[in-house]
């Protein structure tokens, strides 16, 4: 075979009985056992097909194209012999593959086209040559990350063989490469004219460490020091290093380009149907742009990426936008915020562009970015597992890292206007981003609609970055922890997969703190998505009524069953998870949570939504579970309704956070759900535990002990303030405006009515600043807050929103007192019973609020009224129409009274005498002092 070369030097090898012999020989070595063997066919193949012809300093371009002519049929017969070339080592593969990209690039685009021409089969084999052109003629650089799109391989791991120069190369497969890689960097001081190596520093003038690269290359390969690439290159003088990593990096972006270039004429050759290829998907441009971008280029790739990337999708957007491809556009999504993060700006703006061309496609193809949020969120959640969202600070703590910054800057710019500026420099014309239908001039673009976009895709790497700062006091603040978890699903809810995943983690959060209405809700939630899935695509029992009634228990849920769900349908995220029997599951889920919370309405209302599912299964057996279930739990709620004493689900407080310490909870008001039996004392005695291990050494936590309103500004600095105050929940139809204090006000309120947006508390005050004061100066304050959401809720806590203040005058504050008695008694007295023989009040909570109103001994809270504002001074300041309200309210509380005392005189026995006694003698001693005042009340009573 050596023989047989050295024949053919100078004698045209195609149409010469010699060559093709010659070349059968070779292919058949290429597949010998012995490694040996092998590689010098290789080399023999790449000396054949470079000869002398090849080498570029001594052709014009005419003689080139006619050479690759020449020569071209080589690549068909290596296409016949793929098993041969796979079973190549590295470096043999890269031999052979520098002989393909040397003819190819000499090609003119006709004779290229013919080989796109034979079958689809042999074109995806020219396209496999070339992705593993791409791989062998990587640069991974050294310290890259894989997040910068290096190999995952160990650098000791790496092939133990030479890099891409070796001494063994042909001079003409050199040529090639050093015309690849002649760009150079000079180091500051470097005369323009000349190379580093001819301006050296003294150490390498010696036998062990050449001038060359080349002649140092073949020196550690022959001593086998370069058994590995690491062992290698640290045997290197540095700037024989440096100068070896530049070669190598010029030598990937050459192959890089060029393959680029290639699928440019491909797509266009493809656009006109000329050639043989899958037009179903279009995996040829697909698997190279994928390889392409999954790794690492310098900026001269990313300058001329942009404009065949727009040119391919002008061209085939409708097909690498269809379903079918959903791989493909969630893998180029990910790449480019992928480059959204990289601290070269050029690269990160070339980024932005590149998503706004996807954005310009989804307008084209699908009239709105719906479906591409749901894409890009789901690729923005896979990026965020390797981008690292936030850094350490000095004193130990966390903060936004770096690439967090500019992941967010890049997101926000993508909807900024003025963006499009930057087409010209991205080497894109200037209508690049304009979308209009065929035969119209209207442009679809929406800038409001990419702001939405925009927005979505901040929330989602906010809501990861937020729960990455609180990693460390996950443990401790677990009501910040649920908002996390909390926030995450918000932001991932166009992703019914991950809006399941976090809403399922809260759950568990929630019911390791036994906050077990707050983990019902999540379950009712997940169930929501689901069903919400199911109603859109027609594939259940359940209707959008049904979905409505699972909104009124948690809001969360929404009723808008549209293009969200079918759109999230992307590359099997929220398809198949989403079922009927999942949906029942976390239903039933949701029932045995709201039972053990006691809130019995809530499980009445899920045990009706999964019983029509059983209904349409016939599952008879399940159906009587459920009934029986039912009957159990309208018997606890009609227990609840009977109890004499409310009943409290929850207790509820406002907790204000003043100073900078708290950070984005700073001059932020809170309404906290916990725990019926949690008094005002449990609940500081948590908070302060919790916030004061995040106070510094410059910073103290104090605790505000009254509700007066707080001015943040005359606060002390250094100080961080926290105002607890007990709140009440506000019922539907309850008139805030009352002056009657709310003691008694939730036993009258229906206990199916548990959900709650308002709350309100009472504040005495005087004008001269004081908290108390006499009745005649006394005053309240009546604030009530509207918080964002209602309870119960995914989280314990929701912020307040809204906060709106009535203030009562003393004697409307003394008017409301008396009211408030008088209610209390007229409902012991008008309360219905649930059997006939249990009509009448009962005697012990008669007895109690009659004692509290009429005996001698504590009578004096209605005399002392009338003592402060019917007699002296402060009468004279009444209006008429405040006297007489605040005499109205004593009369009849007076006759409730006398009324009560009758009640009681029917229902007691003769151990009860005496007590009676005493409250009448009370009575008639309190209607006495009261004519001092009120002369017309002996007649009244």
């Amino acid at each position: 075979m050596i023989f047989l070369l050295r024949c053919l030097v100078g004698i045209p090898l195609i149409g010469n009985y010699l060559s093709s012999v010659l070349i059968q020989e070779i292919f058949l070595t290429l597949d010998h056992d012995d490694l040996s063997q092998r590689a010098k066919a290789a080399r023999i193949l790449v000396v054949l097909i470079c000869k002398h012809e090849f080498d570029a300093r001594y052709q014009k371009s005419e003689d080139k194209l006619y050479i690759a002519q020449l020569y071209f049929p080589l690549i068909g017969q290596i296409l016949d012999e793929m098993p041969v070339f796979y079973n190549l080592n590295a470096i043999e593969k890269r031999e052979v593959l520098v002989v393909i990209l040397q003819i190819i690039r000499n090609l003119d685009d006709t004779t290229l086209i013919k080989a796109w021409q034979q079958s689809i089969a042999r074109t995806r084999l020219f396209f496999k040559l070339l992705e593993e052109c791409i791989t062998h003629f990587e640069h991974n650089r050294t310290g890259d990350s894989l997040l910068l799109g290096s190999s995952s391989r160990s650098p000791d791991a790496e092939r133990p063989a030479s890099p891409k120069y070796s001494d063994r190369l042909s001079p003409s497969v050199n040529a090639y490469l050093s015309e690849a890689s002649r760009h150079e960097i000079r180091p500051q001081g470097t005369p323009e004219n000349g190379y580093m190596w001819n301006r050296i520093s003294p150490q390498l003038s010696s036998p062990n460490q050449p001038y060359s690269l080349r002649e140092a290359l073949a020196q550690a390969q022959s001593s086998r020091i370069g058994s590995t690439a690491r062992a290698l290159r640290e045997s290197l003088h540095p700037i024989l290093r440096q100068k070896l990593e530049l070669w190598e990096e010029n030598l990937s972006t050459a192959v890089s380009l060029e393959v680029l270039g290639i699928i440019d004429k491909f797509s266009v050759a493809a656009a006109s149907r000329s050639i043989s290829t899958d037009y179903a998907k279009l995996d040829c441009v697909t698997s190279i742009l994928m390889g392409l971008l999954s790794r690492s280029q310098p900026l001269t790739f990313w300058k001329a990426f942009l404009p065949v990337v727009y040119n391919i999708f002008s061209l085939h957007g409708a097909t690498l936008m269809a379903r079918e491809n959903d791989r493909f556009l969630k893998q180029i999504a990910f790449h480019l915020l992928r480059l959204a993060v990289f601290r070269n700006d050029s690269v990160r703006k070339r980024a932005v562009v590149g998503l706004q061309i996807l954005v310009r496609n989804s307008f084209n193809y699908f009239k709105s970015t719906t479906r591409l949020r749901v894409m890009l969120t789901i690729t923005l959640s896979e990026l965020l597992s390797d981008v690292q969202v936030t850094q350490m600070k000095s004193d130990g703590s966390l903060e936004e890292s770096g690439e967090a910054r500019r992941l967010r800057k890049s997101l926000e710019e993508m909807a900024d206007v003025r963006s499009k500026d930057q087409l010209n420099d991205c080497g894109l014309p200037v209508t690049a981003l304009e979308v209009a239908a065929e035969g119209s001039t209207d442009n679809r673009w929406s800038w409001v609609e990419v702001k939405h976009l925009s927005k979505c895709l901040v929330q989602a790497l906010d809501a990861g970055l937020e729960h990455a700062l609180l990693g460390s006091v996950m443990s401790v603040d677990r009501c910040a922890a649920a908002e996390g978890f909390y926030k995450l699903a918000l932001a991932y809810a166009p992703v019914p997969d991950l809006h399941i995943m976090w809403l399922l983690h809260l759950c568990d959060a929630h019911q390791e703190m036994q906050s077990w209405a707050e983990a019902a809700q999540c379950a009712v939630a997940v169930a929501g998505v689901i069903m919400q899935a199911l109603v859109g695509r027609n594939d259940a029992v359940w209707s959008k009524e049904h979905v409505a009634s699972l909104c009124r228990i948690c809001p969360i849920v929404g009723t808008d069953i549209g293009a969200e769900v079918a759109a999230a349908e992307v590359e099997g995220y929220g398809a198949s998870k989403l079922t009927v029997d999942s949906a029942v599951k976390y239903l039933q889920l949701a029932n045995k949570l709201f039972a053990q919370a006691e809130l019995y309405h809530f499980s009445a209302s899920i045990q009706e939504l999964i019983i029509p599912v059983y209904k349409s299964r016939r599952s008879y057996g399940q159906l009587a579970k459920c009934h029986t279930s039912l009957t159990s739990i309208y018997e606890s709620i009609l227990e609840q309704e009977a109890s004499p004493i409310p009943f409290i689900d929850a207790t509820y407080y406002r907790v204000g956070f003043y100073g900078e310490r708290f950070g984005k909870l700073n001059k932020r008001e809170y309404v906290f759900r916990e725990p019926r039996d949690v008094r005002l004392g449990d609940i500081m005695e948590k908070l302060s535990h919790t916030y004061e291990a995040k106070m510094d050494v410059n910073h103290t936590l104090h605790i505000i002990p009254d509700s007066r309103q707080v001015n943040a500004d005359e606060l002390q600095p250094g100080v961080c303030y926290l105002q607890i105050t007990a709140v009440d929940p506000v019922m539907e139809d309850e008139d805030l405006e009352s002056r009657r204090e709310r003691i008694f006000s939730l036993s009258t309120g229906s206990v199916r009515a548990r959900v709650f947006d308002r709350f309100l508390f009472d504040t005495p005050f005087t004008k001269n600043g004081k908290t108390q004061g006499g009745l005649e100066d006394q005053w309240k304050r009546r604030t009530v807050l509207q918080t964002e959401g209602s309870f119960p809720a995914l989280v314990n806590r929701l912020v307040v929103i809204k906060s709106e203040s009535l203030e009562f005058s003393p004697v409307e504050n003394a008017i409301g007192m008396i009211e408030t008695r008088t209610a209390a008694l007229r409902n012991e007295l008008e309360e219905p019973r649930s059997s006939e023989g249990d009509q009448l009040p009962r005697l012990q909570s008669l007895q109690r609020i009659l004692q509290g109103s009429v005996a001698v001994q504590v009578n004096s809270g209605v005399l002392s009224v009338c003592t402060a504002f019917l007699s002296g001074e402060p009468a004279t300041r009444l209006r008429s129409q405040e006297l007489q309200q605040l005499i109205a309210a004593l009369l009849e509380f007076m006759a409730v009274c006398k009324r009560a005392i009758r009640v009681h005189f029917r229902l007691i026995g003769e151990e009860d005498q005496e007590f009676h006694t005493q409250l009448v003698n009370g009575f008639q001693s309190l209607t006495a002092e009261l004519s001092h005042y009120i002369p017309a009340i002996l007649s009244e009573l």
